[in-house]
């Protein structure tokens, strides 16, 4: 007798996937503002903006990125930390997000399918993110606490094959298919998180996923209009456990029409 299929699920990089910028260094101002960042830290976050933005971020980069920012949190308390985020969440973040990345989340929501956002960002950041996307889960960096303030020590470092790894876990408790699931990324480093789920999709690809996306026929996306989050946000329930993603008018853009004919299409072909 075979075994019955899992169901699909919606796989999200975050930074320049669903929103503009590197959601790492998008609290550098907050953090620095609260005492825990030095103007130099600052000034360091900004030029590795300037690269991620431009898609100088290489392997061994990012590699060296995960290394300083692990040294730098050593010691900070991490209930301050998820407090500075939280309370800066939506000035920070919301003028970042992609309207075409909400639709597209929504639309997946619709089918039925849980949404998981996937970040190299710690998961301070990346969970209150996904929170306020109406995500199902949220995979990203961990960083270990002793005693309520950061070791220094990476517990799990999101990043290129472990991302992998942790949807494959996460696939595996929740019983999703991966070959029946969706990808999307703006990244090379994320070429292994797009070839593990059966529906692709490069947004914004930097110049190698361009590349590997038109050699395998993957979908390319354009995101590129930010978007007034709070006036899509509703609130889940009246506890407010989480905020859900809302009222999205019947009349898509022609852009937003061709993201869903593009998921139609690769949802239409043989399993």
């Amino acid at each position: 007798m075979a075994t019955p299929a899992g169901r699909p699920a919606a796989f999200f990089d975050l930074d320049k996937t669903i929103i503009a910028r590197s959601s790492t260094l998008a609290f550098s101002k907050s953090l620095f503002a609260e005492g825990l960042l030095s103007r130099r830290a600052v000034l360091r976050s900004a030029y590795a903006q300037l690269v991620f933005s431009t898609g100088g971020a290489d392997h061994d980069m990012l590699e060296k990125m995960r290394d300083e920012i692990s040294a730098m949190v050593t010691g900070w308390d991490a209930v301050t930390v998820r407090q500075i985020v939280r309370e800066a969440l939506h000035d920070v973040i919301e003028p970042l997000v992609y309207s075409e990345a909400l639709d597209l989340i929504e639309e997946h929501r619709e089918s039925g399918h849980d949404v998981i956002i996937v970040s190299a960002s710690g998961t301070e950041m990346v969970e209150p993110i996904a929170e306020m996307l109406g995500a199902t889960h949220a995979i990203a960096t961990r960083l270990e606490e002793v005693d309520g303030r950061y070791s220094g020590r990476v517990l799990h470092y999101s990043y290129g094959p472990n991302k992998v790894t942790a949807m494959r876990e996460l696939a595996e408790l929740e019983g999703y298919d991966l070959e029946r699931s969706f990808g999307y990324s703006d990244s090379e480093t994320d070429i292994p998180m797009l070839e593990a789920v059966g529906h692709p999709f490069a947004v914004n690809p930097d110049k190698g996923l361009r590349r590997r996306a038109t050699e395998e026929g993957w979908p390319i996306l354009t995101f590129e209009r930010p978007t007034a989050l709070r006036s899509r946000l509703v609130p889940e329930s009246t506890t407010g456990k989480a905020m859900a993603l809302g009222g999205i008018a019947a009349s898509a853009s022609l852009l937003a029409l061709g993201i869903t004919a593009a998921v139609r299409r690769r949802t239409s072909r043989p399993a």
